[in-house]
């Protein structure tokens, strides 16, 4: 679980799609303001969908191959096949311009609600979803699958972390260094997007693989 939840994480916190929406808020007026509700709701997303997980399982991984466990492996098959899929998509498909979303020009009068929805429509949900398939597997009577939970969530939300953290203790250069990032970002999106569902996906297929016929 720990492994599957370290990739998964990292897949999300490294996607270039919510970095670059929260470099934006961050350059905006009220950047510190904006970037926090980003922030707090990215997070907030991803406790919710643990939370409700271990509600449903109470806490207590099911039994191996009983039918909840196998519908869980099933889910993250499915998923990782969707992002591998997805991924060659993307690969394949003839290049197109494209200029910045339409919300970008509304970053300076958007609201920290505002914002914190966005973060919300930003999060990559397929990957959430594995996340929360993975966690089924969590038995939190052992701190150890909590500390691989909450390791998980703030994995999730690292690249945020780091930002915020930058842009407070030295706004200035932040404010250049993280433009050059998104620049890059947005130079290099379409590659970042199909090497990251590729790999996420990869490894979720196998491993759901494995995990059935084992």
């Amino acid at each position: 679980m720990v492994l599957d939840l370290v990739v998964i994480g990292t897949a999300i916190t490294l996607g270039p799609l919510h970095n670059s929406a929260f470099i934006l808020l961050l350059s905006s007026r009220r950047g510190v303001r904006q970037g926090l509700a980003f922030l707090m709701s990215w997070l907030a997303n991803l406790v919710a969908v643990i939370a409700v997980v271990v509600l449903l399982t109470g806490g207590q991984p099911p039994a191996r191959h009983s039918v909840p466990s196998t519908a869980a492996i099933v889910v993250k098959l499915a998923i990782g096949l969707a992002l591998v899929g997805y991924g060659v998509y993307r690969h394949r498909r003839p290049p197109r311009p494209h200029g910045p979303p339409r919300w970008t020009a509304r970053i300076d009068n958007a609201s920290p609600v505002a914002a914190a929805g966005l973060a919300w429509l930003l999060q990559p949900w397929g990957l959430v979803g594995a996340g929360a398939a993975t966690a089924v597997d969590a038995n939190l009577s052992t701190a150890a699958d909590w500390f691989a939970l909450t390791g998980y969530c703030l994995l999730a939300t690292l690249s945020l972390i780091v930002m915020a953290i930058y842009t407070l203790w030295a706004p200035t250069a932040a404010n250049a260094r993280l433009s050059a990032l998104r620049k890059w970002l947005g130079d290099h999106q379409e590659r970042l997007i199909v090497a990251l569902a590729l790999l996420a996906g990869l490894w979720l297929t196998a491993r759901s693989i494995y995990d059935l016929v084992v």
